[in-house]
């Protein structure tokens, strides 16, 4: 499943106010392990996406070996 950057926003927003409204220390936890996984792969998820838009220009190169039929 891919997220949006707006998914990711979303759900980092509700992780933090989960964290800031829980009273157990061993739920917080959690949460804050959640909440750091989702920005490691988020980050590494744009870097990704940059490299993907770098590889895909948009051009298509079509080799043509038509000096073969001479």
């Amino acid at each position: 499943m891919d997220f949006t950057s707006h998914d990711i926003a979303i759900i980092e927003q509700a992780l933090q106010r989960a964290i800031s409204s829980e009273p157990k220390d061993s739920k917080v936890n959690h949460y804050r392990e959640v909440l750091s996984k989702l920005r490691n792969n988020a980050a590494a998820a744009m870097i990704g996406s940059d490299k993907r838009a770098v590889l895909h220009d948009g051009l298509r190169y079509d080799y043509d070996d038509s000096s073969d039929m001479l």
